[in-house]
């Protein structure tokens, strides 16, 4: 309902009592509602109850009619299945919700946990890649995922097939965390159904959609955004030039992480989203120790003055713009030549991320040349 701001500061206990779980429950699966205008709404009106009892009103201001709060039985159905599953609600304000995550514009309020939840305190990096990775490709991650778990690292992926799945099982014994499209419960794609039960019982999975829900493709790049929120860096080893990868990769220029990727071929399209970020400033890993040695803190005096921000500016200049076109753009159409106008950047450079920015659903395109963000 609401232009999306940088997330406020979370509330300071997470609702205990049963009541107030279903009230805040109920606010965050209302239609309309997602993190942003909930903490929003929490931060105007105090508690989840007053804001539900205000959110029709809110609606009916905004020009939505007929608007209907989220049914309790609702709720009651998706804490059962939670409760079958064995799965844990953990919410924004809980003392395990990764810390890594608060630093993100859109954090997830709550993530449905199945597995070893303790994993959510340690360091991450994320490994992500084709889904029809190359024999080569699907080995380079299996390696590079088991020697970062051996170095202390928890490997996040998506449970896709391909890179993720390599990534899963290589980390499988020293700790890999799964974010999901769908709920936690779901499991997406069907192969990978072992690999989430092996995943649940030495790993975690984490979802932040209510339980039951079958994931559809507007979902992905919802769990994506949470994939390199949480973790340190991420990997690309194999990708596209037009991939989920990318979206990934892009999400966590925005987000401010490093991006690093494995080289390929030229002659194979798998591979070229990751040389093209490897062009635009992208730390090539040739083995984990690239990415251990990426991550390891570099004492302030022995830094030269040069050393002390990476020269990355293609990737820079990339995150840059996108940010410049959100800040322009509200849920009111806005006409592309304006936008141009407003941002005194050619046109030429706007286009392709505003290509980019559609993919990643972050904008919508209406007819007669207009645009707007998406809420």
């Amino acid at each position: 309902m609401t232009q999306p701001t940088r997330s406020s500061t979370p509330p300071r206990l997470p609702p205990t009592t049963e009541e107030d779980v279903i009230s805040h429950l109920r606010l965050l699966r209302s239609r309309r509602v997602g993190p942003v205008t909930y903490r929003r709404l929490l931060a105007e009106y105090g508690t989840a109850a007053e804001a539900l009892h205000a959110l029709p009103d809110i609606a009916r201001a905004a020009g939505v009619q007929d608007y209907t709060i989220c049914p309790i039985g609702v709720i009651h159905a998706e804490l059962q299945a939670g409760k079958a599953a064995g799965a844990r609600l953990i919410w924004d304000s809980d003392g395990l919700y990764p810390a890594a995550l608060h630093d993100i514009a859109d954090a997830p309020a709550l993530l449905w946990c199945l597995g070893q939840t303790a994993l959510l305190t340690r360091p991450m990096v994320a490994l992500v890649g084709a889904r029809n990775a190359s024999s080569l490709g699907g080995r380079m991650a299996r390696k590079l995922a088991g020697d970062l778990a051996d170095a202390g690292y928890v490997v996040v992926s998506g449970l896709a097939r391909g890179i993720d799945a390599a990534a899963h099982l290589g980390a499988l014994a020293g700790g890999t965390l799964a974010v999901q499209a769908g709920g936690v419960d779901v499991i997406y794609p069907v192969e990978n159904t072992q690999l989430a039960h092996d995943i649940a019982k030495q790993g975690l999975r984490i979802a932040e959609m209510p339980m039951g829900l079958q994931p559809q493709a507007r979902h992905f790049p919802a769990r994506n955004r949470i994939i390199s929120g949480i973790a340190q860096a991420v990997v690309v080893v194999e990708a596209a030039a037009r991939s989920g990868s990318l979206i990934t990769a892009r999400n966590a220029l925005d987000q401010a992480r490093d991006v690093l990727a494995v080289p390929g071929h030229p002659f194979d399209a798998r591979a070229a989203g990751c040389n093209m970020l490897l062009r635009d400033g992208a730390t090539l890993v040739r083995s984990a120790d690239d990415v251990l040695e990426a991550l390891a803190p570099k004492p302030v005096e022995t830094m030269l003055p040069q050393q002390a921000q990476p020269s990355r500016p293609a990737l820079r200049n990339i995150a840059a713009l996108h940010a410049m076109i959100l800040q322009r753009l509200g849920p009111a159409p806005l006409a592309e030549d304006q936008l141009l106008r407003d941002l005194a950047v050619a046109a030429t450079d706007v286009a392709p991320a505003l290509v980019d920015l559609e993919l990643d659903g972050k904008i919508t395109r209406q007819a007669g040349g207009l645009l707007a963000r998406a809420v």
